[in-house]
């Protein structure tokens, strides 16, 4: 309690609210003076404690301290009536607005002026009551008041919130006629709202013609544009505006350009143009705040730039900003996925003194232990999390049950599931989906399959990735029946069945050679108005080459022709394959020199598999012609090239060939596998030959 003279002047209270701090603490040193004897507070006090009465959390005291005005009272300027208005307008508060412009004269002994009424205009604007807005301003005429800049000000602002441009633009136009200039807040409302809606041509347009009108746009207007063209991707033309505002000699980048530039840049991947925009923030000795630091760290450590990361950490807090927990955990990200397990801990304990750990920090560093295969610590983490009582949300879960499938801890990520279960804690799709994989490829069918359901009991709708996981589990296993009749089910329980859905089943029937099962669902794809891709028909034609149906392969590869479909390099070396193997390397050849009408590039692969055909019908001329194209075409031979040229002299009883081949292949450095050795003696042992090379 403040002990009062006993003469107060509101002189002294004035001087007394300024020094305090506190807002609370200033209502109560109002509340403590209006009691003082003989004492009534000046317009100045009033204007003063409502000022600072705008914040959402204090703007419920404005009511009493105008009540308190009234009763005292108290002749006010417009401008206090003004503060209160738009303490209303800012807590989007327009019906308290519209009673306090009513009662002006009543409550603050003034009538309400031109700039009164333009911001109880703006108040309706501002609660998105635009039809009132629009009804109000056409209440100024019928008293007889004449509207200025801010009014048309205001309206330009309606338009643009309904997104009404060409009538914000018309506004203009009116204005300039009239004789009313527009001001840098006419044109920066239709700036903000253009680029808002992501009409940046325009924008940038108004923007031009701003400047061709003689109005110089702030940096407020730069800042718009920069921000608009990051937003959908475009950073040459954001590059663009930063160079004309730094060319500009009137207007100066603030620290939010170098906010949206840094973080802009960051968001498209330019990572180093971001730390050049860094360094010259700190030539310009423009101190870089909380928000720029957290940008740049971040875009930094997700490119994997850890130690330029690093070094933005480090000047940062040298320049006196202190790290936030976003910060920290950007840096723990940045460390993790570049493997620094022992600078995590360091960071992960320096965050621990500074009490600023949260969830999110938790589950950032168990998701880094586990993809840097920390299992133990990643675990010991885990306890850790529970014995400080942080409370793990669905996405600690998530990536738990994930790094342990994934690391081979199937059984610990079953039992933290069903303790999880049990105990009612926050479970996601997420936790389920990544259980049922891990259950899937180890071929734990039943157990995968309760969680598939038990999941769609508790809300969690297993999607086509789940659903897919554990058709390919089935088909693993060999349980085509049971696959087909989950997929069967899909469409009725849980998701419609996908490309890749069908494309599994596809390939695991070809598999095992039921080629008429696997076309029915071939058919069905193209009924239910699914196109089949370049997989399904790779999967198709593989399985009908290994099943050594070459003609019905052929018909299908013709069939995705006639579809419109471009094969790439795997499907052309799949049916290229399949037809050497069925001794038709001269048709293979054909399709070899067609590839280029698809712009399919042949790579090492197509020309082994050539090579490989044209030896098994013992051409060897044909199979040398192919060796000379793969070497035109830049390619370098690897051992599988070797093996394959060696088996094919060998085959045609040329050993001395073979082993002169292999002495070029080691010259080359080039290192024989046993399936190598193999070949050689195999052959050496058949033909009963030996040779004059010194190492046989």
């Amino acid at each position: 309690m403040v002990d009062f003279p006993k003469s107060l002047s509101p002189k002294r209270v004035l001087k007394l609210l300024k020094a305090e701090k506190n807002p609370h603490s200033a209502l109560a040193l109002l509340d403590s003076a209006t009691r003082h004897p003989n004492y009534n507070h000046s317009p100045d006090v009033f204007h003063h404690i409502l000022r600072r009465l705008v914040d959402p959390k204090l703007v419920v005291h404005v009511e009493r301290v105008v009540e308190l005005i009234r009763t005292q009272k108290c002749k006010c300027p417009e401008d206090v009536a003004l503060t209160v208005i738009k303490a209303y307008t800012k807590n989007s508060m327009p019906d308290k607005a519209l009673a306090v412009f009513q009662q002006m004269e009543e409550i603050f002994g003034c009538a309400p002026g031109v700039r009164s009424y333009n911001s109880l205009l703006n108040a309706f604007i501002e609660s998105n009551q635009w039809d009132r807005a629009e009804k109000f301003f056409a209440y100024f005429e019928t008293v007889g008041l004449e509207p200025n800049l801010q009014t048309y000000n205001v309206l330009i602002k309606i338009s643009c919130k309904k997104k009404q441009f060409e009538k914000a633009k018309g506004l203009l136009n009116w204005m300039w006629e009239k004789g009313l200039e527009p001001d840098v807040f006419s044109y920066g409302t239709l700036i903000n709202g253009l680029a808002k809606g992501g009409n940046l041509s325009d924008a940038l347009e108004v923007f031009d013609e701003m400047l061709e009108r003689g109005v110089g746009p702030d940096v407020m207007c730069y800042n718009i544009l920069i921000d608009g063209f990051f937003r959908k991707g475009d950073s040459v033309s954001a590059n663009e505006i930063w160079e004309r505002l730094v060319k500009d000699s009137e207007v100066y980048p603030n620290i939010v350009t170098y906010n949206v530039m840094i973080n802009g840049l960051c968001k498209c991947g330019k990572f180093s143009e971001s730390l050049e925009i860094w360094n010259r923030l700190k030539t310009n000795d423009r101190g870089p705040d909380l928000y720029t630091c957290s940008s740049l760290i971040h875009g930094l450590c997700k490119a994997g730039n850890v130690d330029g990361a690093e070094r933005v950490y480090k000047e940062m807090v040298d320049k006196g900003v202190v790290p936030d927990v976003v910060v920290y955990n950007a840096m723990l990200n940045g460390f993790c996925i570049a493997g620094k397990t022992k600078e995590c801990f360091e960071l992960w304990d320096m965050m621990e003194m500074c009490g600023c750990r949260n969830v999110v920090s938790y589950n950032t560093l168990i998701r880094g232990l586990f993809e840097n295969e920390k299992v133990d610590e990643a675990i010991s983490v885990w306890g850790l999390m529970c014995d400080k009582a942080c409370v793990a949300d669905a996405t600690t879960y998530g990536v738990l049950i994930h790094g342990l499938c994934k690391n081979g801890y199937l059984n610990k990520a079953l039992q933290i599931l069903k303790v999880a279960e049990n105990t009612g804690a926050d479970l996601d799709a997420f936790a389920y989906s990544s259980m049922i994989n891990g259950l899937c490829k180890e071929g734990i069918l039943d157990e995968a399959a309760r969680l598939v359901g038990k999941m769609d009991k508790c809300g969690y709708e297993p999607n086509s990735h789940v659903c897919n996981a554990l058709i390919y589990g089935y088909i693993q296993a060999s349980k085509l029946e049971d696959a087909i009749l989950f997929f069967r089910g899909m469409c009725t329980k849980y998701c419609s069945p996908n490309v890749i859905s069908y494309n599994t089943l596809i390939n695991g029937l070809c598999k095992a050679e039921r080629f008429s099962d696997a076309y029915v669902f071939v058919r069905e794809m193209l009924e239910k108005g699914w196109k089949p891709d370049v997989i399904t028909y790779s999967l198709l034609i593989d399985g009908l080459c290994q099943g050594k149906k070459i003609d019905m392969a052929l018909n299908v590869w013709h069939q995705a022709l006639d579809k419109g479909f471009e094969p790439d390099v795997t499907m052309h070396n799949i049916i290229i394959h399949g037809l050497c193997s069925a001794g038709k390397a001269e048709d293979a050849l054909q399709l070899y020199f067609q590839m280029w009408r698809w712009d399919c590039v042949p790579n090492l692969v197509t020309y082994n598999t050539l090579m490989e055909g044209f030896y098994k019908i013992t051409d060897c001329e044909k199979a040398s012609e192919i060796w000379a194209c793969l070497l035109k075409d830049g390619l370098q031979p690897d051992i599988i090239t070797y093996n394959v040229t060696l088996k094919g002299f060998c085959s045609c009883s040329r050993i001395s060939d073979a082993i002169r081949f292999l002495e070029k292949a080691l010259r080359l450095g080039i290192l024989p596998t046993s399936i190598t050795w193999y070949i050689l003696v195999r052959a050496v042992l058949n033909n009963g030959t030996t040779s004059n090379s010194s190492w046989v």
